[in-house]
């Protein structure tokens, strides 16, 4: 039986799970590549980079997490596959070939500012949509990806 939840329209509903679930692609993609890059990591300040790694998938973790509970919320079928996020996520494919900590710190602050950007986007078509609760969760997001994509970019000054 389906959540009813009043004072949403169905097209509201409709562009927020749409909006989710493109968001839970990317951020399940910027979560492999943020692994990828963890398993992978050499080079000076090893350890200190192996550890902000570690944080950044967590971070990403919860708010995989939120989205995909706020889809169901909404009636919809949150998608998570690696199949369908690999088919689905507009971030560029991450490097395999990648070991230096700079290398792959760069390679992850583009990924991290296209999030950004896409989940900027999602903000406003939810909103303009009349959900202003899947436009908080992916503030959220927005909010937690921007001060990571700092911590980041921190490494390279």
């Amino acid at each position: 039986m389906a959540v009813e939840l009043k004072g949403l329209t169905d097209n509201a509903r409709k562009t927020a799970i749409s909006e989710l679930n493109g968001r839970l692609a990317d951020s399940i993609a910027l979560a492999l590549a943020v692994k990828q890059a963890h398993w992978n990591v050499k080079g000076r300040n090893f350890i200190a980079v192996h550890e902000l790694l570690d944080m950044l998938h967590a971070n990403l973790q919860g708010h995989v997490d939120t989205m995909a509970e706020r889809v169901q919320q909404l009636d919809g079928i949150a998608i998570g596959t690696a199949q369908k996020v690999a088919a689905d996520s507009g971030l560029p494919e991450y490097p395999t070939d990648l070991t230096k900590a700079e290398d792959h710190i760069r390679a992850l602050s583009e990924r991290y500012r296209d999030h950004g950007e896409k989940l900027r986007a999602a903000i406003d078509a939810t909103d303009e949509a009349g959900d202003a609760d899947t436009a908080d969760i992916l503030t959220a997001a927005s909010r937690t990806v921007d001060k990571d994509l700092w911590f980041l970019e921190s490494h390279l000054e």
